[in-house]
Formats: structure tokens, C-alpha cells, sequence
């Protein structure tokens, strides 16, 4: 018994410091998200992607929608599962990234930072496409899908539909080799209705 509850303090532990690691903006839970039909969520998939296995298998998540309907309470609720699990997982708001990405190919450090990116098991990238890319973060977003191509996957959430992303990242040659990376064997969560923001106001 005693050995039993160390092993499981220190699995606790464990998974407490995998989820401060992870940078979460918030807390939430897949058993929290509601499945209303007109959200146009199916909870077979939901529950079967919250399994994780996508994770060895290596099959991104791209959760799209409207502004409030709650891709990022999704993507964080099923990052949330994954450090359960065990995985390593870092959440990024995309605008936030690639600026500090930025700053670190002034300072010398970019490739640490991608190497930091790069070991983790699964990562967030959350709000794509608010703003087109320019000619620097085209290649930044390459060079971080090509680095989890087959070895680790990644969740992307976005106000914009998958087929304007084309557009988003703007340079022919760098989007083909984005989203043929990012969008094969990826599971697509199209959230529809009104911002679950204004719910709570009704």
C-alpha cells in the first residue's frame, strides 16, 4: 500500500508539472463541453479523439468556427486529456509565437526554441489565420509542421474555414507543403451557432 501511494504521488506530480508546462490559458475538461446539436459536435468523436490516440498516431486536429463558439475550450479541454495521459503538450496563441520567434532569430536562440517545440508531443496553435502571414512566419510555420511530420501532432484552431488557410499562409510553394503536412489523416471539428460568450448573458 505504501508503495502504491508513492508511485501514485509521483504520478501525480508528474502529470501536475506536464500541465503547468503546458502554458494552458484556462482550465477545462472534455466532460464539460456541450454537446448541442446545433453546434454540430458529435460526441463519438469527441470522446474517441479525447482517448488520445490520435497522438500515436499522429493525426492533427483542425477545430474551425465562428468567433466565441469555443474552438479554444476544445482544443485546450482535449490538451488538458493528453497531459493526463502523460504527453507533453504546449498551448501557443499563433500571433504570440511567432513574434517571440522572431525576436529569437535576432538574438540567436531560434533554434533552440524550435527544439523546445519540436519535443513536444502535442502542441496548440491556437487562433491561425487572423492575420495573413508575411514572408519570415511562411517559413517559421514550415519548418515547425516539418519538424512534427510523422513524429508528433499538433491542434489548430481557426475563425477561418481550412480551404481559405491557402490564402492565410500566401506563398504557393510554402502552403502546398503546409497544408498537405497539416490537413491528410487530420480530423476536422467545423463548430457552428452563437458565441457561447453571449450564453451567459441570456
Amino acid at each position: 500500500m505504501i508503495t502504491d501511494a508513492e508511485w501514485d504521488e509521483r504520478h501525480n506530480r508528474k502529470i501536475e508539472r506536464i500541465i503547468k508546462n503546458a502554458k494552458f490559458h484556462y482550465k477545462s475538461n472534455i466532460e464539460n463541453i456541450i454537446f448541442d446539436q446545433s453546434r454540430n459536435l458529435e460526441r463519438t468523436l469527441i470522446l474517441s479523439v479525447g482517448e488520445c490516440g490520435f497522438v500515436e498516431k499522429n493525426e492533427n486536429i483542425l477545430i474551425t468556427g465562428s468567433t466565441g463558439v469555443g474552438k479554444s475550450y476544445m482544443a485546450t479541454a482535449l490538451g488538458y486529456q493528453a497531459c493526463i495521459q502523460g504527453y507533453r503538450v504546449s498551448y501557443f496563441n499563433k500571433s504570440k509565437l511567432f513574434t517571440r520567434l522572431k525576436m529569437a532569430k535576432a538574438d540567436g536562440s531560434y533554434l533552440k526554441e524550435l527544439t523546445k517545440i519540436e519535443k513536444q508531443d502535442v502542441i496548440i496553435l491556437d487562433d491561425f489565420g487572423l492575420q495573413a502571414l508575411d514572408s519570415q512566419n511562411r517559413i517559421t510555420l514550415l519548418e515547425i509542421i516539418e519538424d512534427r511530420h510523422n513524429k508528433g501532432f499538433i491542434i489548430v484552431t481557426s475563425q477561418i474555414p481550412v480551404q481559405g488557410w491557402y490564402d492565410i499562409i500566401g506563398e504557393k510553394t510554402i502552403a502546398d507543403a503546409v497544408l498537405d503536412r497539416l490537413i491528410h489523416q487530420a480530423h476536422r471539428i467545423e463548430l457552428h451557432g452563437v458565441s457561447m460568450r453571449k450564453k451567459k448573458y441570456v
